[in-house]
């Protein structure tokens, strides 16, 4: 046991009735939703100081991961972000109307349509994630890169385990 104890270390004080071989996953199940927490909750205040919302950076990431020329169907958008249809509509009409994205038809496929970052959204996004990658850095920097390293490779088996290789359990 480390000589400091964190806020977990206190809930699990409290916590009986638990087998003595559960309390250690109880204990992990805490520390990753309360670290997925105080993420979460740090970068939707940086965001909140860009003026974008956790959401905008969702749809701006998918669009910008798609490369040159940061564009993908509706459809795309809805499997990426995993969303129903009138979510996605919801999402792009709202960065439309801040002028970060456009919607086309499809030239090949008039039923279809593109979603594309503009050149504005380009810019907003690659400040946004310029940023992101700042907090994210600071908060996890506390951590050596080896420690990193083996949590990256430790968190990608379970989530292999619960989702497998597409993400989409």
């Amino acid at each position: 046991m480390p000589a400091e104890r964190d806020h977990v270390d206190g809930v699990m004080a409290q916590i009986t009735g638990v087998r003595a071989e559960d309390r250690v996953s109880k204990a992990l199940s805490f520390r990753l939703l309360r670290a997925a927490r105080l993420l979460e909750t740090e970068l939707r205040r940086e965001f909140d100081a860009f003026g974008v919302g956790l959401w905008e950076v969702e749809l701006l990431g998918a669009l910008k991961r798609a490369g040159p020329p940061y564009r993908l169907s509706a459809g795309q958008l809805l499997d990426s972000m995993r969303l129903t249809s009138g979510g996605v509509t919801k999402r792009v009409a709202g960065l439309e109307r801040k002028g970060w994205v456009r919607r086309d038809i499809a030239p090949d496929d008039r039923r279809q349509i593109l979603v594309s970052l503009t050149d504005e959204g380009l810019a907003r996004a690659q400040e946004v994630f310029g940023m992101k990658t700042q907090t994210e850095a600071r908060l996890l920097g506390v951590l050596s890169h080896a420690e990193q390293d083996r949590m990256n490779a430790d968190l990608r088996e379970l989530l292999l385990d619960w989702e497998g290789p597409d993400g989409r359990a």
